[in-house]
């Protein structure tokens, strides 16, 4: 059970490809009762636009852009997200220690900084997948060296599949921020996530914050699909 207060621990991935139907979506939603999530099409057919405007509508937003180059170039975006007023902001933890270092430091001076976490390993991946570009471990050992490098790099959290998140609770400790895509409730449809879990299952876990896109998005009732989801979470957490 996590005590501290995360606020809205829903994280509703935006994905859509154009920012009208980002927006008319939105406008369906309560940022009271999630936050969002653009990632890399929608930000690349709207520019930071969007992500100023879902920030004027009042919701805290998760730029998923997945950071990866050298230090400098890497430091420089993060500094140019956290201008946009993003709630949360992630890099590659494959991308090493001098690059998480130079992200963290590029948000030392900001007013409210953005958290930043890391990604360890796509929920898209499995040990084959991995065995093929060279990786020989096993994607729960890979996650959790990469979330190890990410802590004591000095960044927030990691992102993480919800099957590994109990591992790094114990691994990084209590304060460590572990957002979980592949979140499917009991009754959907597991689509193109190959490690997946029920709500309740990554919040027993260890999980923060959980990522869902379809099954709100594609639902005929989006808001109550979030407050069953909201519902689960508040069980799981025994609140």
């Amino acid at each position: 059970m996590n005590s501290r207060d995360l606020g809205p621990r829903v994280i509703v991935a935006l994905d859509y490809a154009t920012g009208a139907e980002a927006l008319a979506f939105a406008q369906r939603l309560d940022p009271k009762r999630c936050r969002v999530k653009v990632g890399k099409e929608l930000f690349t057919v709207t520019g930071p636009a969007l992500v100023e405007q879902l920030v004027g509508r009042g919701f805290d937003v998760f730029l998923d852009l997945k950071y990866h180059d050298i230090p400098n170039t890497v430091a420089a975006a993060c500094k140019a997200a956290a201008g946009l007023g993003v709630w949360m902001i992630n890099v590659h933890a494959s991308g090493g220690r001098t690059m998480m270092q130079a992200a963290r430091e590029a948000l030392a001076g900001q007013t409210r900084p953005p958290k930043l976490i890391a990604v360890t390993v796509l929920t898209s991946l499995g040990a084959e997948d991995l065995h093929e570009t060279g990786q020989t471990e096993e994607p729960a050992v890979l996650v959790e060296r990469l979330a190890r490098l990410a802590a004591s790099s000095g960044l927030d959290g990691v992102v993480c599949s919800a099957q590994e998140a109990q591992r790094l609770r114990q691994a990084c400790g209590p304060d460590f921020c572990l957002v979980t895509p592949g979140i499917r409730p009991s009754d959907s449809a597991q689509d193109d996530q190959k490690r997946v879990v029920t709500p309740q299952m990554a919040i027993t876990g260890g999980a923060d914050y959980l990522v869902v896109g379809r099954p709100i998005t594609k639902a005929a009732d989006p808001l109550s699909v979030l407050d069953r989801i909201n519902a689960d979470i508040a069980l799981a957490a025994g609140r």
